[in-house]
């Protein structure tokens, strides 16, 4: 098969136009070799790792001599006294849940686990510039920005909504990841927050195509190779996936999740209960209970701390109720395959049609 013109040219064995969604606690590198190593670009998500440990895993990266992206949140913590009065407010909702599985009264809050980039992890990709840098919920600061810039990194930004695409290229980044209604895990909004203002990813892809002069990335619903085509007609020069390759062999995702994944019928929904910040995962114990959005969830990314014993008392029982099961709208895409073969057949769509 012949290869499309590629997002980036100068990179080195990126055969397609295709990015492996970074996609934390479901992968770690292994995955973005794989991927890589099928001719697309593998990625590896910081958020919620310290410096030694990226560090550790972009080596791992450049020792096969394979390109990689790495996203970075760029979310702004919240004020630590609303942060305390929040997170007391949703431990006290959650405690007829703890008594029922017999958990001990919650030690108080702890460190959030999704931390925006810094300082820290700007000398980590000094040390080991990758090729491509992304973030979610819009960017660093300029001086932080220009350091990444400084190491001739391409970089992208997801935008849900044309405004926030605009201000991205303002800001000067390569391309724009179009993140659209239907994609699973975090909402990258940062300017339209309101889920009623953002829409699907054809739409948005086409809005992005019309009005910016860099490359558009469609991230969403994509599953198969019929999606790529109908998604580079709305004007994407390339994809982003991530839902397709949760239940491949390379991915970390638990046991649990892989269940609820292979269930073409089990709905999703946008949520903030897990972290505080919107998301779409799949329906469960948690979202019953308080509905999938609640004024009672401390603000990003603040939520997860309170469930994290919830979450694993359950499991260990075999049960997800308060599991985050981050999935996009498509699910199509979802098997348990060397995720090279989740490439070939994504890989298709950017061919002619038989």
């Amino acid at each position: 098969m012949s290869s499309p013109r590629p997002l980036f040219p100068e990179l080195a064995g990126l055969r397609w136009p295709l990015i492996q969604a970074p996609m934390a606690g479901a992968q770690d590198a292994r995955l973005a070799l794989a991927v890589g190593r099928a001719g697309a670009l593998g990625s590896l998500p910081a958020a919620m790792l310290a410096p030694e440990a990226l560090a550790r895993e972009l080596q791992r990266m450049q020792a096969a001599d394979l390109p990689c992206n790495v996203n970075f949140f760029a979310h702004r913590p919240p004020d630590a006294v609303q942060a305390a009065a929040t997170d007391a407010r949703w431990r006290q909702a959650l405690a007829p849940l703890r008594a029922e599985l017999g958990l001990d009264e919650d030690a108080g809050p702890v460190p959030a686990s999704r931390q925006p980039f810094g300082p820290a992890m700007a000398e980590v990709l000094e040390r080991c510039p990758p090729a491509v840098v992304s973030f979610h919920f819009g960017l660093p600061d300029a001086a932080l920005l220009a350091r990444v810039r400084a190491l001739g990194c391409r970089i992208l930004a997801s935008a849900t909504t044309l405004r926030e695409a605009q201000w991205l290229q303002a800001q000067g980044v390569d391309a724009v990841i179009a993140q659209g209604l239907e994609a699973g895990g975090h909402r990258g909004h940062f300017l339209d927050t309101d889920p009623d203002q953002q829409s699907g990813t054809l739409a948005l892809v086409a809005a992005c195509a019309r009005a910016l002069d860099i490359a558009v990335i469609a991230a969403g619903g994509i599953a198969t190779a019929e999606d790529v085509r109908a998604a580079r007609a709305a004007g994407a020069r390339a994809v982003q996936v991530g839902t397709a390759f949760l239940c491949c062999d390379e991915a970390t995702t638990g046991p649990l999740h892989r269940a609820r994944l292979l269930d073409p019928q089990a709905p999703t929904a946008l949520t903030n209960l897990f972290s505080g910040g919107l998301a779409r995962g799949l329906h469960n114990r948690l979202m019953a209970e308080f509905g999938p959005v609640s004024p009672l969830a401390p603000p990003f990314p603040l939520a997860s701390a309170a469930l994290a014993p919830l979450r694993a008392a359950a499991e260990r029982l075999g049960r997800d109720d308060f599991t985050p099961l981050w999935s996009g709208t498509n699910r199509a895409g979802c098997r348990a395959v060397p995720a090279a073969e989740i490439v070939e057949v994504l890989a298709a769509g950017f061919l002619p049609a038989d």
